[in-house]
């Protein structure tokens, strides 16, 4: 079969190249960067895209590509870094731009044709880069350009080689879709691939690797995990697939009980419960750097699942392990050779790493993306409550409860919230003394949010704009939240040390509630499109208690994403019966000692004497970023 070959050079989006290419049925498979052209040219490929990646192309040691690829007469297209490197191997000049664009920008096309084919005269373009070519090489010209970027796309369309700066591989780029679709009819490789060939494949190479053995799945009643134990009871019977759902106390509230009921419906019979809170929360305590949760968390699993073969007499030569692992997971994980570690999932630690390099991991979706993850489910006959389930991360809230040392406040901070309200007079701005992870320019970044705070009231699309240009222009800075509980600027946050406790776990799964109800009884437009929605336990006090941000985003497949356009007055509410419901009225008894903590709101007007009124959260807001420059978690 034909095939377009993805090169990987360390882009958190290369398979999502390879994804988009697939999703328009021509065939893609991922290559190494290093590959020789000789190789390639044997392997019947009739077209070769460049992917991006974290480094510079000029840097030591960078990622390089066989000059020789340029000479097979193969239609070639270089992405982000691909770009750069197609600029600089055959001559151009690559330098460190003097704006690093992240985010949204306007595209002008200068020639619509070869890949611009039909494109219009302006367009959204997705960028993640702080390179440029500012010297064409020989033979090309300027095919389109950006405000800040003068060859944001380049093209010799007498050898069909272009360089494209930004990403049509992501959703948010307009009209990639489109260029992707015009380079595959330049190659000549249309109709080439559809999802039925991968479930075809896949069921094929299940039966072989799991030859003679049975699969002990590790399942958490998600979309991936479910639609693997579908695929993996479809390839080798019920009979021969164990699934283990482990509680480890850092759930949503009452997901036990539905997460059971729901695959139980799905007809997965085979299905046993391991209630391990208490484990997971002793192993987890005084731990506040977020990858040490993570590995701690996933290792735990491992012990679980061990222990859990051994009580039923399971013969470790007889059962190899399954995970729902998707595409994604292994990518941010620097699960690839030039990729750059965004974080370390529950299921890339590096006891599953070992088990994968001596062959006793079974993962049937690793190579998809979650939208294609859905489709292969539907395919299966899996419901839509299950396929069309928010994502919810395998390590649970034990990610979305953020844990700290200290009070990490920023140096300069002052100085760049004078100059961010200076350039943004509509709003007032606050740098909080706490870091969440971010990606931009296919690296990680840990660095600081900024809480927003509007003088009058602003669009969403204006707040996209300030969200946009802020972390473009000022580093330090990779996160921007908009304020819902105060209109005014808060003053003085205050960081204390915490961790992962049962006070703090029941405070993030009553928020959580709050707003899964509400998003349940409203009905708006662009509610559909909403993929994913966090509820994050951040400890930054103002006054007293800790902060919870909401995050509702749009998706398809988890690498890139957008903030959800929700009707402020549904996320006021929400705001409003967080605080409502979270906070607690204390009745002070004669020896100056609580007497019974009551959820209910302080009364406003009340003539009744009280003695304290504990607020467990002082302010609410809303996560605005996009990703890039922001993960859509915060850890």
């Amino acid at each position: 079969m034909p095939s377009i070959a993805v090169l990987d050079f360390g882009a958190q989006y290369a398979h999502l190249i390879a994804n988009r290419i697939r999703r328009l049925h021509a065939h893609s498979e991922i290559f190494p960067n290093d590959i020789s052209a000789e190789k390639l040219q044997s392997k019947n490929i009739g077209g070769i895209i460049l992917s991006g990646g974290p480094m510079s192309v000029f840097e030591e040691n960078s990622p390089q590509v066989d000059p020789k690829i340029f000479e097979l007469g193969i239609p070639v297209l270089g992405v982000c870094y691909g770009h750069q490197l197609i600029g600089y191997a055959l001559g151009g000049k690559v330098v460190g731009g003097k704006v690093k664009e992240f985010g949204k920008s306007e595209f002008t096309p200068l020639k619509k044709e070869g890949i611009f084919q039909n494109f219009p005269d302006v367009s959204i373009a997705w960028m993640s880069h702080g390179d440029e070519i500012v010297e064409l090489p020989k033979g090309f010209e300027i095919a389109g350009k950006t405000d800040d970027c003068a060859i944001a796309a380049m093209a010799d369309f007498r050898k069909n080689i272009y360089g494209v700066q930004f990403h049509p591989e992501v959703t948010h780029t307009e009209w990639g879709m489109l260029l992707y679709k015009n380079f595959i009819h330049i190659c000549g490789l249309e109709n080439t691939w559809k999802i039925e060939d991968f479930l075809e494949s896949e069921i094929a190479k299940i039966r072989e690797q799991a030859e003679g053995k049975k699969v002990f799945l590790l399942t958490s009643g998600g979309v991936d995990s479910s639609v693997t134990f579908a695929l993996l009871e479809k390839a080798l019977g019920k009979n021969r697939v164990y699934g283990l759902f482990v509680d480890h106390g850092l759930l949503r509230k009452n997901e036990v009980k539905e997460v059971e009921e729901m695959l139980a419906s799905a007809g997965f019979a085979n299905l046993h419960v391991a209630r391990e809170a208490d484990r997971f929360l002793r192993n987890l305590k005084g731990v506040t750097d977020p990858e040490q949760k993570r590995k701690i968390i996933g290792n735990t699993f491992l012990d679980v699942q061990a222990e859990v073969s051994e009580k039923l007499n399971l013969n470790p030569d007889e059962w190899i392990l399954g995970q729902g692992t998707i595409y994604p997971d292994t990518i941010e994980s620097g699960g690839t050779r030039h990729a750059s570690k965004i974080k370390t999932h529950h299921n890339r630690v590096e006891r599953i790493q070992k088990l994968i390099e001596e062959g006793k991991i079974i993962e049937p979706v690793k190579d998809l993306y979650k939208d294609e993850v859905r489709e292969v489910g539907r395919k299966l006959g899996l419901s839509e409550k299950i396929v069309a389930r928010h994502p919810f991360p395998g390590p649970g809230l034990g990610v979305r409860i953020l844990c700290v040392e200290k009070e990490d406040p920023l140096p300069n901070a002052e100085k760049i919230e004078q100059e961010i309200e200076t350039k943004f007079p509509e709003i007032s701005v606050q740098i909080l003394p706490i870091k969440s992870v971010g990606v931009q320019g296919d690296a990680r970044t840990y660095r600081h949010p900024l809480a927003i705070f509007p003088k009058k009231e602003l669009s969403w699309k204006e707040l996209d704009n300030i969200a946009t240009a802020i972390p473009n222009a000022w580093r330090e800075v990779n996160r921007v939240i908009l304020c819902i509980s105060h209109s005014h600027r808060l003053e003085n946050p205050v960081v204390q040390k915490s961790s992962l406790t049962k006070n703090r776990i029941e405070i993030a799964q009553e928020a959580d509630a709050i707003v899964r109800k509400i998003l349940d009884e409203e009905s708006f437009d662009g509610k559909d499109r909403i993929w994913q929605f966090p509820v994050v336990l951040v400890p930054v006090s103002f006054g007293e208690g800790e902060s919870i941000i909401l995050r509702p985003i749009e998706s398809t497949e988890a690498m890139t994403a957008s903030f959800a356009r929700m009707p402020m007055e549904v996320v006021q509410r929400m705001s409003n019966r967080i605080l409502e419901i979270t906070n607690y009225e204390l009745r002070i008894t004669d020896n100056n000692q609580p007497e019974s903590a009551n959820p209910l709101r302080e009364p406003e007007g009340s003539s009744e004497p009280r003695t304290a009124y504990s607020r467990r959260i002082s302010a609410v807001f809303f996560d605005i970023t996009n990703k890039p420059p922001g993960t859509i978690e915060w850890e």
